[in-house]
């Protein structure tokens, strides 16, 4: 929730996930807490567990930061 309390982001997984894997495809979502059922998609992407793992608000509200990553390229360790 935003330090303004007006807001709630979360993640939100695939149907039937049960898990968060690692290169899970997720979207980042906000939400009015006067308008639950009316979720805006911030971003998509792929990450799993530890992707938001404590509140990232800014102390105002006016931002929100996550993290991911890009996909591992067959082949490739680094």
């Amino acid at each position: 929730m935003a330090p303004t309390g007006d807001v709630v982001v979360y993640l939100s997984y695939p149907a039937g996930a049960t898990r968060h894997p690692a290169d899970l495809p997720a979207e980042v979502r906000l939400v009015a807490i006067d308008r639950w059922q009316e979720p805006t998609t911030l971003a998509a992407f792929n990450g799993g567990q530890g992707t938001i793992n404590v509140p990232s608000w800014a102390p105002d509200g006016s931002a929100f930061a996550y993290v991911d990553y890009p996909l591992a390229e067959e082949g490739r360790t680094e």
